[in-house]
């Protein structure tokens, strides 16, 4: 058999689990598995996913990922060590003795905390969102994983049975999956990184560490959470399968992970994520910088145990890639994700069609959780190759909200823009992107970026050594780049439209909004009453001659 020195990673995404397999020497994809997870939407607003599915996904992909391997002759004892990549904030409880989930991982764009939201507000002194920014660097809203678990403690009885008897574990997937795969019941894991624990509000974005500000603030035991460990280190070794006794060595966030596969190790670097949302990250260097445009000042990485934390700002844009699969799935229009490119072209431009797909509520730069997706400008002329190119440009218009509040925030104006994710094999999407920006956008050639900064974080931790974080070390990433081909005008008419179609989104879910229909005087008794009489009287003064 040939050899190679090998790293894999586990890529869990909202929409599907993947293992990945790379050369740690070239950065080359090897071969890979992919299995689709199912969503499950119990009730409006609610998002969930089954947490046995995460983890039996994740072992079919790694046994068939191996049988790739070895059909390429080459052998899966050149698998050195394993990284995962993991949807953030998507939160998971279970019992500690059974390792049953207590209740199904609900998912980050799951709204079904909006009271939750709205009473932790409203115990703030200044009723404010931002009460907690200085601490965690987020505002509060359903987003985030303090938010979900506050609502599973108080609407799950199972929940709350297990944390009074000491038997429930809280973790994002990442925890749920190093727990599971380092032992479960029989002494697995229970850990996160940084990236993850920063989107939980619990961690102080600072200390890096589980604040009693913060988990008090919720009413959350410390009991429950995992311990928090750096990106890039020896957590624990898988315990069963093909790649037994393999150390897992790496775990970043997926937006982070892309941000490290993307290379964007210098302060004023960014990328672009395209999936089921948009996220875009910035680094920020070593001193974390508080937004006031909106965005998120977030942990960027910390790839070893001894190594500076680097920070990010960031944008997240709720439904990007949600958008088109909504269009497939709901309406009908397309009957795969890829025939949304092909509609979308058949057609020179949306012909003032704007769709904001505000399903669940608008994140940055608004966190406005009240609106709701709308589609305007409609016409008699308007067909579903209009509404797919607008769904379309709807993901390039949330991206020039969030880089033009990035550009205040960091006073670093972007020359150009780093793309990746599922989305981005899109050429119209790409062209759409650059045209409705005014800068380049690069994306490189081998698209899997978020699973090969896991694989990257992996390879170098201590007592792995396989992977070089190293500049001169580093292979060059081969890139297409777009250029815009619009004016400025033409550029900037069309994004004052989407503003106002945004605008026009606000505030459906706000009850005081409601318009109240006033009945007809004539629809109640007394007033019918007293207008008949009084038009009566009226009649017969006219009728009665003068005396």
């Amino acid at each position: 058999m040939a050899s190679k020195t090998l790293v894999g990673a586990i890529d869990q995404g909202t929409s599907s689990s993947r293992f990945l397999i790379f050369c740690s020497k070239t950065g080359e994809l090897i071969t890979y598995h992919q299995t689709e997870i199912q969503q499950l939407l119990p009730k409006e607003g609610w998002v969930e996913e089954d947490p046995k599915e995460i983890l039996q996904s994740v072992h079919v992909c790694i046994e068939k990922a191996v049988e790739n391997l070895q059909a390429l002759n080459l052998s899966v004892s050149d698998i050195k060590c394993v990284g995962i990549t993991n949807q953030r904030e998507t939160t998971i409880v279970w019992d500690k003795l059974t390792g049953q989930p207590l209740y199904n991982a609900i998912v980050w764009l799951d709204t079904r905390t909006s009271s939750t939201v709205d009473k932790l507000i409203a115990k703030t002194p200044q009723k404010d969102k931002d009460h907690l920014r200085a601490y965690c660097g987020l505002p509060i809203t359903t987003y985030f994983s303090a938010v979900k678990l506050r609502w599973l403690m108080e609407n799950v009885e199972p929940v709350r049975k297990a944390i009074q008897e000491n038997r429930c574990l809280f973790g994002t997937v990442d925890s749920w999956l190093l727990w599971n795969l380092t032992g479960g019941v029989s002494g697995g894991v229970h850990a996160t990184d940084v990236t993850n624990a920063s989107r939980t509000m619990l961690m102080n974005i600072h200390t890096l560490r589980w604040d009693e500000k913060l988990y008090g603030f919720f009413d959350i035991p410390m009991s429950v959470l995992p311990e928090i460990r750096s990106s890039s280190e020896v957590y624990g070794q898988m315990k069963m399968g093909p790649l037994q006794n393999v150390p897992i060595s790496g775990i970043l966030g997926d937006q982070q992970s892309a941000m490290v596969g993307q290379m964007c190790f210098k302060p004023g670097q960014a990328k672009n994520t395209y999936g089921t949302g948009c996220f875009l990250l910035m680094n920020t260097g070593t001193e974390a910088v508080e937004s006031k445009q909106g965005l998120l000042t977030t942990v960027g990485y910390q790839l070893g145990k001894n190594k500076p934390v680097v920070y990010a700002l960031e944008g997240a844009v709720a439904i990007a890639g949600a958008c088109v699969r909504w269009l497939r799935d709901n309406l009908g229009v397309i009957k795969t994700s890829e025939e949304v490119e092909v509609l979308a072209a058949k057609v020179d431009s949306t012909h003032g069609c704007y769709f904001v797909p505000a399903f669940s509520g608008l994140f940055c730069p608004y966190w406005q959780m009240d609106a709701r997706g709308i589609i305007c400008g409609l016409t008699q002329f308007t067909t579903k190759e209009h509404i797919a190119r607008a769904a379309l440009e709807a993901v390039c218009f949330q991206t020039r909200e969030i880089l033009e509040a990035m550009g205040k925030d960091s006073g670093i104006p972007l020359q150009s823009l780093q793309v990746d994710g599922g989305m981005t094999a899109n050429q119209l999407l790409m062209q759409l992107q650059t045209d409705l920006l005014g800068i380049s956008v690069v994306r490189p050639s081998m698209p899997e970026t978020t699973a090969l900064g896991a694989a990257m974080a992996a390879g170098a931790a201590e007592r792995v050594g396989v992977w070089s974080l190293d500049s001169k070390d580093l292979s060059n990433i081969t890139t297409d780049t777009f250029n815009p081909c619009i004016r400025e005008k033409e550029r900037d008419a069309r994004f004052i439209r989407w503003k106002l179609a945004v605008q026009r989104s606000m505030r459906w879910e706000t009850a005081e909004d409601v318009v109240e229909i006033q009945p007809c005087p004539l629809s109640t008794v007394p007033g019918g009453i007293f207008i008949i009489s009084s038009l009566a009287m009226f009649m017969l003064s006219e009728i009665i001659p003068h005396r």
